[in-house]
């Protein structure tokens, strides 16, 4: 039986940039977003500690559904972007931490376009930061626009 290689990736993350609001455009599902979710972004703030706050939220008939975390290095010593994030379940009672694995697969140069994922396959994020996030919804718009679609 053949082993799967190990995903690569990215190193030397500059996880000043990397702050901020992300947007979830596409993703393999996982039993911990809902189905209908919609609208579904992560903002990050790096702590002063060096770890980053995680902010996950989506809207679901409506309704805004959310929950907080922290991140930080697998390995402090590593250039690699290979993250721990840590949630409390239920969030209200933050009794039982549940961690898991953040690695940014790819990045490119702008920081604006990420691929996030584990090294267990199962999970999978394509995002997108709110600058270009933006950027792509006037574009939208624009050509829309311009193509007769919407007056």
């Amino acid at each position: 039986m053949a082993t799967k290689k190990e995903m690569e990736v990215v190193k030397g993350v500059d996880l000043k940039r990397y702050m901020g609001r992300w947007y979830e455009i596409a993703s393999f599902p996982s039993r911990f977003q809902p189905k209908n979710g919609v609208n579904t972004r992560a903002t990050y703030t790096l702590n002063e500690d060096g770890t980053v706050h995680v902010l996950n939220e989506t809207w679901n008939d409506g309704k805004r559904g959310y929950i907080e975390g922290s991140a930080y290095k697998a390995d402090p010593n590593s250039d690699e972007a290979k993250l721990k994030v840590k949630f409390y379940v239920p969030p209200f009672l933050p009794i039982i931490p549940v961690v898991g694995d953040y690695w940014v697969l790819s990045l490119d140069e702008d920081y604006q376009y990420a691929l996030i994922g584990q090294p267990s396959r199962k999970y999978l994020w394509v995002c997108m930061n709110a600058i270009s996030f933006s950027s792509l919804c006037l574009f939208v718009l624009i050509m829309l626009l311009l193509s007769g679609l919407i007056s």
